[in-house]
């Protein structure tokens, strides 16, 4: 495979933001409002309120895509993290992950959470992996959700 790039939001991606993700919703679950409502503005859903989205790219289309969502000073949610059926398998997951990671630690955050669904075994295999720990649901905006998983920020 080619070497993959992680790049910085840009408006002309919004579609495939939008495509991937609908991919793996309509695949496992379904489209919720609430998701409609991001991957119909997602710069003034995710970025205009703090927060960031960026993209894979593998010579010159886009892979994959993730967000990293402000929930409030410190805390950051992953979120809206899908990768093309074709380009799975390929450590793609583990590379959004640690960048995500990263760029939380850049960005001096405290904490990031996400959920999921126990449903997507490896999806929480990998959030194990990096460290990620369930902890109680709470409430959460998606159906979906099932489990709420976090890492502080060291």
């Amino acid at each position: 495979m080619e070497a993959c790039e992680i790049i910085d939001y840009d408006q002309r991606y919004d579609k495939d933001f939008a495509s991937l993700n609908k991919a793996w919703l309509q695949k496992y679950f379904v489209v919720e409002p609430i998701d409609e409502e991001i991957f119909a503005n997602p710069k003034e859903y995710i970025i205009d309120s703090g927060g960031y989205i960026f993209f894979v790219r593998v010579c010159d289309e886009i892979a994959g895509t993730f967000a990293l969502i402000k929930l409030e000073d410190g805390v950051f949610e992953l979120s809206k993290m899908a990768v093309a059926e074709e380009f799975q398998g390929k450590k793609i997951g583990n590379k959004m992950l640690e960048f995500s990671l990263q760029k939380a630690k850049e960005l001096k955050a405290k904490k990031v959470i996400l959920y999921s669904n126990k449903r997507l075994k490896p999806a929480i295999h990998l959030y194990k992996k990096f460290g990620f720990k369930e902890v109680p649901l709470g409430n959460v905006e998606y159906e979906r959700a099932d489990i709420k998983m976090e890492i502080d920020i060291k």
